[in-house]
Protein backbone atom coordinates (compact mmCIF):
# COMPACT_ATOMS: atom_id res chain seq x y z
CA UNK A 1 0.00 0.00 0.00
CA UNK A 2 2.73 2.47 0.97
CA UNK A 3 4.73 1.56 -2.13
CA UNK A 4 1.73 2.15 -4.42
CA UNK A 5 1.06 5.48 -2.73
CA UNK A 6 4.70 6.51 -3.16
CA UNK A 7 4.66 5.62 -6.86
CA UNK A 8 1.44 7.56 -7.40
CA UNK A 9 2.86 10.54 -5.51
CA UNK A 10 6.02 10.52 -7.62
CA UNK A 11 3.92 10.26 -10.78
CA UNK A 12 1.71 13.19 -9.75
CA UNK A 13 4.70 15.34 -8.78
CA UNK A 14 6.48 14.53 -12.03
CA UNK A 15 3.40 15.34 -14.06
CA UNK A 16 2.84 18.58 -12.10
CA UNK A 17 6.43 19.74 -12.60
CA UNK A 18 6.25 18.97 -16.32
CA UNK A 19 2.95 20.80 -16.66
CA UNK A 20 4.33 23.77 -14.70
CA UNK A 21 7.38 23.94 -16.95
CA UNK A 22 5.23 23.82 -20.09
CA UNK A 23 3.01 26.54 -18.65
CA UNK A 24 6.00 28.78 -17.94
CA UNK A 25 7.25 28.33 -21.50
CA UNK A 26 3.81 29.12 -22.92
CA UNK A 27 3.49 32.22 -20.73
CA UNK A 28 6.96 33.36 -21.79
CA UNK A 29 6.27 32.92 -25.51
CA UNK A 30 2.81 34.47 -25.12
CA UNK A 31 4.30 37.49 -23.36
CA UNK A 32 6.80 37.98 -26.18
CA UNK A 33 4.10 37.55 -28.81
CA UNK A 34 1.76 40.00 -27.07
CA UNK A 35 4.41 42.71 -26.87
CA UNK A 36 5.71 42.04 -30.38
CA UNK A 37 2.25 41.98 -32.02
CA UNK A 38 2.24 45.69 -33.08
CA UNK A 39 5.48 45.23 -35.02
CA UNK A 40 4.95 41.78 -36.53
CA UNK A 41 4.95 41.84 -40.30
CA UNK A 42 7.25 41.76 -43.27
CA UNK A 43 8.30 45.32 -42.42
CA UNK A 44 9.98 44.07 -39.25
CA UNK A 45 12.53 42.21 -41.36
CA UNK A 46 12.80 44.25 -44.55
CA UNK A 47 11.52 47.67 -43.52
CA UNK A 48 10.49 49.69 -46.54
CA UNK A 49 12.78 47.77 -48.92
CA UNK A 50 11.15 45.21 -51.25
CA UNK A 51 12.06 41.74 -49.95
CA UNK A 52 13.42 40.54 -53.29
CA UNK A 53 15.71 43.55 -53.58
CA UNK A 54 17.10 42.90 -50.11
CA UNK A 55 17.57 39.16 -50.70
CA UNK A 56 19.42 39.80 -53.95
CA UNK A 57 21.63 42.41 -52.30
CA UNK A 58 20.45 45.24 -54.53
CA UNK A 59 19.25 47.45 -51.68
CA UNK A 60 20.37 47.81 -48.09
CA UNK A 61 17.85 47.51 -45.28
CA UNK A 62 18.20 50.29 -42.70
CA UNK A 63 14.90 50.08 -40.80
CA UNK A 64 14.55 46.28 -40.49
CA UNK A 65 16.38 43.34 -38.98
CA UNK A 66 17.30 41.62 -42.24
CA UNK A 67 21.02 42.37 -41.84
CA UNK A 68 20.97 41.18 -38.21
CA UNK A 69 19.17 37.97 -39.22
CA UNK A 70 21.64 37.31 -42.05
CA UNK A 71 24.58 38.04 -39.74
CA UNK A 72 23.23 35.60 -37.14
CA UNK A 73 22.84 32.81 -39.69
CA UNK A 74 26.34 33.41 -41.06
CA UNK A 75 27.76 33.51 -37.53
CA UNK A 76 26.11 30.21 -36.58
CA UNK A 77 27.25 28.60 -39.84
CA UNK A 78 30.87 29.66 -39.51
CA UNK A 79 31.01 28.76 -35.81
CA UNK A 80 29.64 25.25 -36.28
CA UNK A 81 31.77 24.62 -39.37
CA UNK A 82 34.86 25.53 -37.34
CA UNK A 83 33.82 23.65 -34.19
CA UNK A 84 32.40 20.37 -35.53
CA UNK A 85 35.56 18.81 -37.08
CA UNK A 86 37.74 19.65 -34.07
CA UNK A 87 35.11 18.68 -31.52
CA UNK A 88 34.17 15.37 -33.13
CA UNK A 89 37.84 14.43 -33.67
CA UNK A 90 38.68 15.21 -30.03
CA UNK A 91 35.68 13.22 -28.84
CA UNK A 92 36.74 10.22 -30.94
CA UNK A 93 40.24 10.41 -29.51
CA UNK A 94 39.00 10.51 -25.91
CA UNK A 95 36.56 7.64 -26.44
CA UNK A 96 38.65 5.31 -28.59
CA UNK A 97 42.35 6.10 -28.32
CA UNK A 98 43.21 7.95 -25.11
CA UNK A 99 44.63 6.09 -22.12
CA UNK A 100 42.70 6.46 -18.84
CA UNK A 101 45.17 8.99 -17.41
CA UNK A 102 45.11 11.13 -20.56
CA UNK A 103 41.33 10.80 -20.76
CA UNK A 104 40.94 12.02 -17.19
CA UNK A 105 43.31 14.96 -17.74
CA UNK A 106 41.70 16.09 -20.99
CA UNK A 107 38.22 15.46 -19.59
CA UNK A 108 38.97 17.76 -16.66
CA UNK A 109 40.33 20.40 -19.04
CA UNK A 110 37.25 20.30 -21.28
CA UNK A 111 34.91 20.40 -18.29
CA UNK A 112 36.81 23.43 -17.05
CA UNK A 113 36.53 25.02 -20.48
CA UNK A 114 32.76 24.44 -20.44
CA UNK A 115 32.54 26.45 -17.23
CA UNK A 116 34.49 29.45 -18.51
CA UNK A 117 32.17 32.51 -18.73
CA UNK A 118 31.50 33.68 -22.24
CA UNK A 119 32.78 37.17 -21.43
CA UNK A 120 36.23 35.66 -20.80
CA UNK A 121 36.16 34.00 -24.23
CA UNK A 122 35.07 37.34 -25.65
CA UNK A 123 38.02 39.11 -24.04
CA UNK A 124 40.34 36.47 -25.50
CA UNK A 125 38.89 37.03 -28.97
CA UNK A 126 39.11 40.79 -28.45
CA UNK A 127 42.83 40.45 -27.64
CA UNK A 128 43.33 38.47 -30.85
CA UNK A 129 41.48 41.16 -32.81
CA UNK A 130 43.70 43.89 -31.32
CA UNK A 131 46.85 41.90 -32.10
CA UNK A 132 45.79 41.33 -35.71
CA UNK A 133 44.84 44.98 -36.09
CA UNK A 134 48.29 46.01 -34.87
CA UNK A 135 50.03 43.60 -37.21
CA UNK A 136 47.83 44.36 -40.22
CA UNK A 137 46.48 47.89 -39.68
CA UNK A 138 43.46 48.74 -41.78
CA UNK A 139 43.03 45.18 -43.01
CA UNK A 140 42.25 42.98 -40.01
CA UNK A 141 40.35 43.72 -36.83
CA UNK A 142 37.12 42.74 -35.08
CA UNK A 143 35.09 40.83 -37.65
CA UNK A 144 32.75 37.93 -38.30
CA UNK A 145 35.58 35.39 -38.51
CA UNK A 146 37.04 36.25 -35.10
CA UNK A 147 33.57 36.10 -33.54
CA UNK A 148 32.99 32.69 -35.16
CA UNK A 149 36.35 31.41 -33.93
CA UNK A 150 35.61 32.62 -30.39
CA UNK A 151 32.17 31.01 -30.39
CA UNK A 152 33.61 27.78 -31.81
CA UNK A 153 36.06 27.72 -28.91
CA UNK A 154 33.15 28.35 -26.52
CA UNK A 155 31.01 25.44 -27.78
CA UNK A 156 33.78 22.90 -28.30
CA UNK A 157 33.19 21.19 -24.90
CA UNK A 158 29.57 20.42 -25.84
CA UNK A 159 30.55 18.69 -29.06
CA UNK A 160 33.55 16.90 -27.54
CA UNK A 161 31.66 15.54 -24.57
CA UNK A 162 28.58 14.52 -26.57
CA UNK A 163 30.77 12.65 -29.08
CA UNK A 164 32.76 10.93 -26.33
CA UNK A 165 29.70 9.87 -24.33
CA UNK A 166 27.82 8.70 -27.43
CA UNK A 167 30.71 6.45 -28.46
CA UNK A 168 31.43 5.12 -24.98
CA UNK A 169 27.79 4.19 -24.39
CA UNK A 170 27.57 1.89 -27.40
CA UNK A 171 27.01 -1.74 -26.34
CA UNK A 172 29.96 -4.15 -26.61
CA UNK A 173 28.16 -6.28 -29.19
CA UNK A 174 28.21 -3.38 -31.67
CA UNK A 175 31.73 -2.34 -30.70
CA UNK A 176 33.31 -5.80 -31.07
CA UNK A 177 31.48 -7.32 -34.04
CA UNK A 178 33.39 -5.58 -36.85
CA UNK A 179 36.88 -6.20 -35.36
CA UNK A 180 35.95 -9.86 -34.91
CA UNK A 181 35.26 -10.01 -38.66
CA UNK A 182 38.63 -8.48 -39.50
CA UNK A 183 37.89 -4.75 -39.65
CA UNK A 184 40.59 -2.35 -38.52
CA UNK A 185 40.03 0.09 -35.66
CA UNK A 186 39.63 2.99 -38.08
CA UNK A 187 37.14 1.07 -40.21
CA UNK A 188 35.19 0.11 -37.11
CA UNK A 189 35.00 3.74 -35.97
CA UNK A 190 34.11 5.16 -39.38
CA UNK A 191 31.60 2.55 -40.58
CA UNK A 192 30.08 1.15 -37.38
CA UNK A 193 30.59 3.26 -34.25
CA UNK A 194 30.11 6.77 -35.64
CA UNK A 195 26.87 5.96 -37.52
CA UNK A 196 25.43 4.29 -34.41
CA UNK A 197 26.50 7.22 -32.17
CA UNK A 198 25.24 9.85 -34.58
CA UNK A 199 22.14 10.73 -32.55
CA UNK A 200 24.19 11.63 -29.49
CA UNK A 201 26.73 13.58 -31.52
CA UNK A 202 24.05 15.64 -33.26
CA UNK A 203 22.45 16.44 -29.90
CA UNK A 204 25.70 18.12 -28.86
CA UNK A 205 25.84 19.96 -32.17
CA UNK A 206 22.29 21.20 -31.61
CA UNK A 207 23.29 22.59 -28.21
CA UNK A 208 26.25 24.28 -29.87
CA UNK A 209 24.01 25.84 -32.52
CA UNK A 210 21.71 27.27 -29.87
CA UNK A 211 24.63 28.67 -27.89
CA UNK A 212 26.15 30.29 -30.98
CA UNK A 213 22.82 31.87 -31.96
CA UNK A 214 22.04 33.40 -28.57
CA UNK A 215 25.39 34.46 -27.11
CA UNK A 216 25.91 38.20 -26.82
CA UNK A 217 28.98 38.73 -24.63
CA UNK A 218 31.40 37.15 -27.11
CA UNK A 219 30.19 38.96 -30.20
CA UNK A 220 30.01 42.36 -28.48
CA UNK A 221 33.81 42.24 -28.07
CA UNK A 222 34.81 40.63 -31.34
CA UNK A 223 33.05 42.31 -34.24
CA UNK A 224 29.31 42.96 -33.97
CA UNK A 225 28.12 46.53 -34.54
CA UNK A 226 24.75 48.25 -34.62
CA UNK A 227 24.70 49.21 -38.30
CA UNK A 228 26.92 47.24 -40.67
CA UNK A 229 24.64 45.72 -43.26
CA UNK A 230 25.01 42.18 -44.55
CA UNK A 231 28.69 41.17 -44.20
CA UNK A 232 30.46 40.91 -47.52
CA UNK A 233 33.21 38.61 -46.24
CA UNK A 234 34.26 36.83 -43.02
CA UNK A 235 36.64 39.73 -42.36
CA UNK A 236 33.83 42.31 -42.24
CA UNK A 237 31.95 43.60 -39.19
CA UNK A 238 28.37 42.41 -38.99
CA UNK A 239 25.04 42.69 -37.23
CA UNK A 240 23.39 39.98 -35.11
CA UNK A 241 19.99 39.52 -33.53
CA UNK A 242 21.20 39.11 -29.91
CA UNK A 243 23.08 42.40 -30.06
CA UNK A 244 20.15 44.09 -31.81
CA UNK A 245 17.84 42.98 -29.00
CA UNK A 246 20.29 44.22 -26.38
CA UNK A 247 20.77 47.51 -28.20
CA UNK A 248 17.03 48.15 -28.61
CA UNK A 249 16.09 47.15 -25.06
CA UNK A 250 18.73 49.43 -23.54
CA UNK A 251 18.29 52.48 -25.78
CA UNK A 252 14.74 52.45 -27.14
CA UNK A 253 13.05 55.85 -27.47
CA UNK A 254 9.38 54.90 -27.90
CA UNK A 255 7.06 51.88 -27.44
CA UNK A 256 7.13 51.09 -31.16
CA UNK A 257 10.90 50.66 -31.08
CA UNK A 258 10.66 48.41 -28.01
CA UNK A 259 7.98 46.38 -29.80
CA UNK A 260 10.46 45.78 -32.63
CA UNK A 261 12.87 44.46 -30.02
CA UNK A 262 10.24 41.96 -28.87
CA UNK A 263 9.66 41.06 -32.51
CA UNK A 264 13.37 40.43 -32.93
CA UNK A 265 13.18 38.09 -29.91
CA UNK A 266 10.49 36.06 -31.64
CA UNK A 267 12.50 35.97 -34.85
CA UNK A 268 15.54 34.74 -32.92
CA UNK A 269 13.48 32.01 -31.24
CA UNK A 270 12.00 30.99 -34.58
CA UNK A 271 15.48 30.93 -36.16
CA UNK A 272 16.81 28.67 -33.41
CA UNK A 273 13.76 26.40 -33.75
CA UNK A 274 14.28 26.09 -37.51
CA UNK A 275 17.98 25.33 -37.06
CA UNK A 276 17.14 22.69 -34.44
CA UNK A 277 14.55 21.08 -36.71
CA UNK A 278 17.01 21.07 -39.61
CA UNK A 279 19.67 19.43 -37.45
CA UNK A 280 17.11 16.91 -36.20
CA UNK A 281 16.05 16.09 -39.76
CA UNK A 282 19.69 15.59 -40.79
CA UNK A 283 20.23 13.40 -37.73
CA UNK A 284 17.23 11.21 -38.54
CA UNK A 285 18.16 10.91 -42.21
CA UNK A 286 21.77 9.95 -41.48
CA UNK A 287 20.73 7.53 -38.75
CA UNK A 288 18.22 5.72 -40.98
CA UNK A 289 20.75 5.60 -43.82
CA UNK A 290 23.47 4.17 -41.60
CA UNK A 291 21.16 1.57 -40.07
CA UNK A 292 19.96 0.56 -43.54
CA UNK A 293 23.56 0.05 -44.66
CA UNK A 294 24.28 -2.02 -41.59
Amino acid sequence: MIRDFTEKLIFVLSWAMTAALCAVVLVFVGYLFYNALPSLGIELIFGTVPPLEALLGRARVFDGIFAALAGTLLLVTWSTVLAIPTGVAAGIYLAEYARPAIKGLFGFFFDLLAGVPSIVIGLFGFSIAIFLHQQFPGRLGPCLLISAMSLAFLVLPYIIRSTQVALENLPPTIRNTAPALGATKLQNIAHVLLPRALAGIVSGIMLAIGRCAEDTAVIMLTGVVAIAGVPRSPLSPYEALPFYIYYISSQYTDPAELSRGYGACLILLATCAILFMLAYYIQRSLTYRSLYRL
